[in-house]
């Protein structure tokens, strides 16, 4: 599902600070402020000044909202080591 034009607007207007989720590893989430788009594109705005086109298909929230655990990588449980018998 593709990000409204409204929700961009308005994130535009009020200079909301997005994170873009493109993946489960959150290494690869881009951060920054809409800066245009069109049908297919966004361009965001990153600290460094750099602009990056992203797929209108990623998924666009806030900064401060914590990241959704759906696009979170899997834990696996800690298994202590099995000890071996060397006999």
């Amino acid at each position: 599902m593709m990000i409204s034009e409204d929700q961009l607007d308005n994130y535009r207007v009020e200079s909301t600070l997005l994170r873009v989720i493109r993946d489960v590893n959150p290494a690869n989430d881009v951060r920054g402020i809409v800066v245009a788009w069109d049908d297919d594109s966004v361009l965001i705005r990153k600290k460094n000044r750099r602009v990056v086109k992203l797929a209108r298909s990623y998924v666009y929230q806030p900064y401060e909202e914590a990241r959704p655990p759906e696009f979170m990588l899997p834990r696996e449980p800690a298994e202590p080591y099995a000890e071996r018998d060397e006999d």
